[in-house]
């Protein structure tokens, strides 16, 4: 496995995420941009690869988190199971209810990306493939930042096509989301995803070149 670049080493563990001892690389995009998939090319070519949504998920399983729920928003629990899509309308509806869930789960992140990082065979490097990055201010604590970056009509599209939604609806998601555009000028390097499979593996292979030695 190729190394990052000395230039790009910008943190060390006392100022990394979660202290990690090798450098991440901080993965983000929009609903729409082609993050998923630039990100599966990746692992494809032996990147480790930390996945944020897997980690939430990862949590959400837990008993403790089930027992969370049941005590704080019974309303949300059917039979033995979360029901996600009353929890989401509740965290939807309200600022509190949203806050405290999520400082709950983000309580429980350092211990699932320890453990996801774990399984990786000494590493020099890992990719952090996190929608919100910037959000949560997260990119001041990884090494260097990269954006898969398509514009906002192509973001519309392929949201239409995935969900068979309507335009109307496509752009209310984005319009709850940060702008793809504040993300490509907030972010240190960009894989633009404009064209086809093939297009977007050369832009990533290109990105690494830059980057690895």
């Amino acid at each position: 496995m190729k190394k990052l670049k000395t230039k790009w080493i910008t943190k060390n563990p006392e100022t990394r995420l979660y202290q990690l001892s090798v450098p991440i690389i901080g993965l983000t995009g929009g609903i729409g941009t082609g993050k998923s998939t630039v990100a599966q090319i990746l692992k494809e070519n032996g990147i480790p690869i930390i996945d944020a949504d897997k980690l939430v998920k990862n949590i959400y399983a837990c008993p403790e988190t089930f027992q969370f729920i049941a005590t704080h928003h019974p309303n949300a629990i059917c039979g033995s199971k979360i029901d996600f899509q009353e929890l989401r309308k509740m965290a939807f509806n309200d600022p509190a209810v949203k806050k405290q869930l999520e400082d709950f789960i983000y309580s429980y992140l350092p211990l699932e990306f320890k453990k996801a990082f774990d399984v990786f065979l000494n590493p020099r490097f890992v990719v952090y493939d996190v929608p919100l990055l910037f959000e949560k201010t997260l990119n001041q604590f990884v090494d260097l930042t990269v954006c898969v970056y398509a514009p906002r009509s192509k973001q519309v599209e392929r949201i239409v096509h995935r969900d068979k939604s309507e335009p109307e609806l496509a752009s209310k998601i984005l319009d709850n989301q940060m702008d793809i555009e504040i993300k490509k000028t907030l972010s240190q390097f960009v894989i633009e995803n404009t064209g086809s499979l093939e297009d977007l593996k050369i832009a990533v292979d290109e990105f690494f070149k830059k980057i690895t030695s």
